[in-house]
């Protein structure tokens, strides 16, 4: 493999409102497969959850009511296919803490979607796909700052997101 390949590959996107940020998440629900993580970042209030509401609700093929799992820091959707696990690590107080929710289970065989992924520290796996979601100038709008590892760049060339 050439060095070109082996580089993260950063796409920025404007996401125009909630819609948009949906639409991403559908879009890269679609290029997703078990053992994928998605590591969702960004400030309170930025669309970590509708992210995740949009992944889920595609994955699913339905509309789904995603809550952010704040307080049960885990929750699992089925899917034909795999199992969706959603972690929102904010109450996390030590990275080992994420054993207890059978993460190594999640990163083996299901689909993770992780907020807050940085209370893992070195936990987390470097080949996640990482979803930097930061507010806009516009008000409602949104920046997605995607940074994929070598795994996944000709995946978001699919999409059309590269």
């Amino acid at each position: 493999m050439n060095g070109a390949h082996s580089a993260p590959l950063t796409v920025v996107l404007e996401l125009n409102d909630e819609q948009a940020t949906l639409e991403l998440a559908a879009t890269l629900d679609r290029q997703s497969v078990a053992r994928d993580i998605i590591a969702l970042t960004g400030e309170l209030g930025a669309g970590k959850t509708t992210f995740a509401r949009g992944f889920i609700g595609a994955k699913r093929n339905q509309p789904e009511d995603v809550p952010s799992p704040t307080f049960t820091l885990v929750q699992l959707y089925e899917t034909d296919r795999e199992t969706i696990y959603h972690f929102d690590l904010y109450r996390l107080n030590a990275p080992e803490e994420a054993y207890e929710l059978d993460i190594e289970d999640a990163f083996a065989s299901g689909i993770s979607l992780i907020e807050w992924p940085e209370k893992l520290g070195a936990l987390l796996p470097r080949d996640s796909l990482g979803v930097r979601l930061e507010f806009s100038e516009n008000p409602g709008a949104r920046r997605a700052v995607i940074t994929a590892p070598p795994h996944w760049h000709g995946r978001l060339k699919e999409a059309g997101l590269d």
